[in-house]
């Protein structure tokens, strides 16, 4: 894409949000904090996780991609062996092994400041390989342009998923809603 989703800033998680991650991922969030980023349709697509979840189970992936389009074109690249290839280019680019150690060195730092994983890994393979594009896009999306190198190519190399609208339609989770508290009287 030549222009990728702007930054958006951090928020709160409001029951729309949870209702949307609930479409997203066909479940409840676990460990939810925040919303690291929006797509700009306006529905998030980057959610921020606790380092445990609530029964105590680590959970070193701090920023985790909700929106199904944008995983969906994820896979793909995953597919068509781009992986392999950065994972390559870190052995022969000293400055861009650098800049992803120090996306590695930012990921981890952010995760501590809500709570220390000792002896977790960042996520995503950093910052010796790559092992998950997803993991590296949702980064790049929460900490804005220029921060992890790989994640911002990923996310360069995708469509504009957001241009057929939101993933999810929050009027049929309204009418669902509706219809179960219905059920339950």
């Amino acid at each position: 894409m030549e222009t990728p989703p702007p930054p958006t800033p951090r928020t709160e998680p409001t029951d729309a949000d949870v209702e949307a991650f609930k479409q997203q991922l066909g479940r409840p969030p676990r460990g939810l904090r925040a919303i690291a980023h929006r797509c700009p349709c306006g529905q998030p697509d980057v959610v921020e996780t606790a380092p445990r979840l609530p029964d105590g189970t680590p959970f070193p992936t701090l920023y985790y991609l909700t929106c199904p389009r944008a995983s969906s074109a994820i896979g793909t690249l995953e597919a068509e062996g781009v992986m392999k290839e950065m994972t390559a280019r870190l052995e022969t680019e000293p400055e861009l092994a650098a800049a992803y150690r120090a996306a590695h060195e930012d990921y981890i730092r952010r995760r501590d400041e809500i709570e220390e994983l000792t002896g977790f890994p960042s996520a995503g393979g950093m910052p010796d390989r790559v092992k998950c594009l997803h993991v590296l896009v949702a980064h790049s999306l929460a900490a804005g342009p220029g921060v992890n190198p790989l994640g911002d190519e990923a996310l360069a190399m995708l469509p504009e998923w957001w241009r057929k609208g939101p993933c999810v339609s929050m009027a049929d989770s309204v009418a669902d809603s509706v219809a179960n508290e219905e059920d339950d009287k």
